[in-house]
């Protein structure tokens, strides 16, 4: 018994005739009775009774075709689908992000997604443990996860995508809101706001004045990089954050960003199961991703320092995504109680 068989006989009993079949097939009518008699040798009944004016099911050929007819339809429905989802024009990428993540890195590169694919479903879910993000990918829960890039995880691929300097958030009334930049030795008698205690950006924050022997004061903690911004702008504290693609640096307005060179930068990218074994619809939408933010950290650059950054801090203009990162980088490593490699809830 075959898919043919199946839906050659399907066609016989809606049509009521063997040669009116064969000559929609473009074959016999002996080729046609040749898929009837091999479902009737399969099931070991008759399905069909031949009449004057044709045929007809039998009770057997009855329950044969009406389970048939369902379920090639249903067939036929997900194998159109599953060319949609080759061909790019239908199906759903499943993202996994912190709280503030599409609004910094992604809102341009959603619209261009979505203008190309408009059939597309795009689904954000807001993760705030690097354990959770991790598992639901393990899982198969979910396409991609925008991560901080940290060490090493078992199961799990990561491509930085863009390198994030560290800048001062200070109102522009204040002193040091004149400066062209702020070492990290300055930050030793600053009350700093404080990023979360789980996250990356805070665990990499830490490490860094640890390193340089700077002990940091702080009465004030937040849960993202927006609050933080928020309350240096109302006057509340000093914030120490990664700088934003498209933010200029120095800032203007209220608050004002001061470079804070001589902390090691913060980069961010893509965590995903398998790159090779991801859809070409999630493919295409990471790399969307990559364009816009190479795209916005160039543009910053130009404006904040007066030069593009080198292109070795973030993925050549050839590849939308650097290659995989095999091993911890440079900067400080980052993991819980635990030993697990924390997920930072503001990117």
């Amino acid at each position: 018994m075959t898919l043919d068989d199946l839906r050659v006989f399907v066609s016989v009993c809606r049509a009521g005739s063997l040669s009116a079949v064969a000559r929609e097939l473009g074959c016999t009518q002996s080729a046609v009775s040749q898929h009837v008699k091999r479902l009737e040798r399969e099931a070991g009944v008759s399905l069909l009774e031949r009449r004057p004016r044709g045929v007809v099911p039998t009770h057997a050929g009855r329950v044969l075709w009406d389970a048939a007819a369902d379920s090639i339809a249903g067939l036929d429905t997900a194998l159109r689908r599953v060319g949609d989802l080759v061909n790019g024009e239908s199906g759903a990428v499943r993202v996994t992000t912190g709280g503030t993540t599409v609004r910094h890195f992604m809102a341009e590169a959603v619209v261009a997604f979505r203008q190309r694919y408009p059939k597309v479903s795009l689904e954000f879910q807001t993760e705030t443990s690097s354990r959770r993000c991790f598992e639901a990918l393990a899982d198969g829960h979910l396409d991609l996860a925008w991560v901080t890039m940290d060490g090493p995880v078992r199961g799990i691929e990561q491509r930085p995508v863009v390198d994030l300097p560290w800048v001062l958030a200070v109102r522009a009334d204040d002193p040091l809101a004149g400066r062209s930049r702020v070492d990290a030795a300055d930050l030793a008698d600053v009350r700093l706001i404080r990023l979360p205690h789980n996250s990356t950006s805070g665990a990499r924050l830490d490490a860094a004045f640890a390193e340089a022997g700077i002990r940091s004061r702080s009465d004030t903690g937040v849960a993202d990089w927006d609050t933080a911004l928020l309350l240096a702008e109302l006057g509340l504290g000093h914030a120490v954050v990664p700088a934003l693609p498209g933010r200029p640096v120095p800032g203007d307005g209220p608050l004002r960003l001061v470079p804070v060179p001589d902390l090691p930068p913060l980069s961010v990218g893509w965590a995903v199961r398998r790159w090779d074994a991801l859809s070409p619809l999630a493919r295409s939408f990471a790399e969307t991703v990559a364009g816009s933010c190479r795209k916005r950290d160039a543009d910053s650059g130009t404006r904040t320092a007066g030069r593009r950054r080198p292109p070795a801090s973030r993925p050549s203009a050839s590849h939308p995504l650097a290659a995989p990162r095999s091993g911890p980088p440079a900067t400080a490593k980052s993991v819980d109680g635990r030993g697990r490699t924390r997920h930072d809830p503001s990117s």
